[in-house]
């Protein structure tokens, strides 16, 4: 039999335990993550969205996505008479469109025509440059280019991680480490590009700063 004094021990250490227990569960969990070592992300773009109309396009179309991006730009002209700064287009690119944001340079250095199925139409051969930078000769495709529309204030991201996997997949086609083809091709995307930290990160922080959200 338990004597008076151990017993009242346990019955108040176990419900002193049991309190804390609980209080343990209503309090929030810690979901802070430790900040990647050596890199710096500069968001004070986002705050630079205040045009009357905004958009994100979540693009992964090679064909007819930046064909899209033009329209819109056009239809707020041709409505309303507006253009940048009072509308705002911004292209979120992820792996499968990253030939988009890549320079000549790195067309001619890696085998992204090759690896992409896309061919260069003056030559029927898989593409040496990027064929998407000037937009097309005729139809639709006139003025649907990257340079085009940077000038209409089109701004256009990379997405980082993309990027890692982007450089894996060439990296095995060259037999080159990862690493170094992402440093390579970090360094080489189009003029203006900007590399954010994660395309949904990004997509969700449009929104947030007033960008209503196309998927292309």
């Amino acid at each position: 039999m338990l004597t008076r004094r151990p017993f009242l021990g346990a019955l108040f250490g176990g419900s002193f335990a049991s309190l804390l227990l609980d209080r343990r569960r209503l309090e929030p969990p810690d979901l802070s993550l430790p900040q990647p070592s050596g890199e710096r992300w500069d968001m004070s773009w986002l705050d630079r969205l205040d045009g009357k109309h905004k958009q994100v396009f979540d693009l992964s179309d090679l064909e007819l996505g930046l064909v899209v991006v033009k329209n819109w730009l056009d239809a707020h002209e041709a409505v309303y008479g507006l253009k940048f700064p009072k509308v705002n287009a911004v292209v979120g690119i992820g792996g499968h469109a990253f030939p988009i944001n890549a320079s000549d340079a790195l067309y001619q250095k890696y085998p992204i025509g090759e690896q992409w199925k896309l061919n260069d139409p003056d030559t029927g051969k898989p593409a040496l440059r990027n064929t998407f930078l000037e937009g097309g000769k005729a139809g639709p495709l006139v003025g649907a280019g990257v340079r085009p529309l940077q000038a209409r204030g089109a701004i256009f991201w990379m997405c980082n991680n993309a990027l890692h996997g982007v450089a894996g997949r060439l990296g095995n086609a060259v037999k080159r480490p990862e690493p170094e083809v992402y440093a390579e091709l970090r360094a080489g995307l189009n003029p203006g590009v900007i590399v954010v930290p994660a395309h949904t990160m990004l997509l969700g922080l449009c929104q947030e700063h007033g960008c209503s959200y196309e998927a292309l």
